[in-house]
């Protein structure tokens, strides 16, 4: 999978971001034509994102685009001009406020067509779905088996808030006078129906920008979950979005030397062992699997390791 631990917001509407973006250490980012681009300025930004996609240099970010939700009467012309425009420089389309797996269906066929007819390689192109009010989450499971081209499913948490009345203005933060983290239950929804279709899980925003330590703690919170990234607003949210969602260097290392003495303890040369003992810890098949997690969490980020396993004697 891409590697999507930082994925920065980018108004289609301001030449001047799009052109900072590309030089940000952000694994992804997306052009936006929704919330940051006031209705007045959408035709305009469709044209500075094509330029920015075909002109730029991206250097080898996963390149997204989040077109309008589909209760709005610019979505299709904003799907079409994209694509069309800029198809071959382009690895997915963001669908905001998704509430139903119909919604995503529709992106999957007008991709198709679209593609077929500017003789672009059909599927390429993939779709994100965020998750933004009730209705979204309780059809999660659906949305997120709707196209083969889903890669991401990712909650909205201001329009969510809003959606069902939550009482706060504080984005993504807990709420004074509730004992618990009020977005648990959402968060685990998005993550299973991720899961269940071997989608990565996004977290959104937060967007006291310059509280880069709210922000971490607030992030620490979905990465320890097991999402795979969040949304930054501010550059200065990218490094702390990058440092949470990869291991620890210790918990890297640690997992590649699980993974090579259970291939060597498994085999012939190593005695065809099932479970064995790692200095202090046994491990097995399962200790395999949560190493596989944190091993690909390691490389996706581009992690070195800094110890090697030494078959005994």
């Amino acid at each position: 999978m891409r590697p999507r631990r930082s994925c920065l917001a980018v108004p289609g509407s301001s030449v001047k971001m799009l052109d900072k973006a590309q030089g940000l250490p952000a694994d992804q980012v997306f052009l936006d034509l929704e919330d940051a681009v006031a209705p007045l300025a959408k035709p305009d930004a469709r044209k500075n994102i094509v330029a920015a996609l075909n002109d730029g240099d991206w250097g080898g970010k996963t390149r997204v685009v989040r077109v309008n939700d589909l209760t709005t009467p610019w979505t299709y012309r904003d799907v079409i001009e994209v694509v069309e425009g800029a198809g071959d420089n382009l690895d997915c389309i963001m669908l905001p406020k998704v509430q139903s797996a119909g919604q995503v269906e529709w992106l999957d066929l007008t991709l198709t067509q679209i593609e077929k007819t500017m003789g672009l390689e059909v599927g390429r192109i993939g779709i994100e779905a965020q998750i933004e009010n009730a209705a979204g989450l309780v059809n999660v499971d659906a949305i997120a088996a709707a196209s083969p081209r889903i890669e991401t499913i990712i909650f909205g948490p201001a329009d969510f808030m809003a959606s069902i009345n939550m009482k706060s203005l504080v984005v993504g933060g807990l709420i004074p006078g509730y004992p618990g983290d009020p977005y648990h239950y959402i968060l685990m929804r998005i993550l299973m129906a991720a899961r269940m279709h071997d989608l990565q899980a996004i977290d959104g925003p937060f967007l006291q920008i310059r509280d880069v330590d709210a922000f971490r703690e607030v992030a620490t919170r979905s990465a320890a979950l097991g999402f795979d990234g969040k949304w930054v607003l501010h550059p200065g949210q990218i490094d702390a979005a990058n440092e949470v969602y990869s291991p620890a260097q210790d918990d890297y290392d640690h997992a590649e030397l699980i993974l090579d003495a259970y291939e060597h303890y498994t085999s012939e040369a190593g005695g065809k062992l099932g479970a064995v003992m790692l200095g202090d810890e046994m491990i097995d098949e399962a200790s395999r699997k949560m190493a596989l997690v944190i091993s690909a969490k390691g490389r996706a980020a581009g992690m070195s390791r800094t110890t090697s396993f030494t078959p005994p004697a």
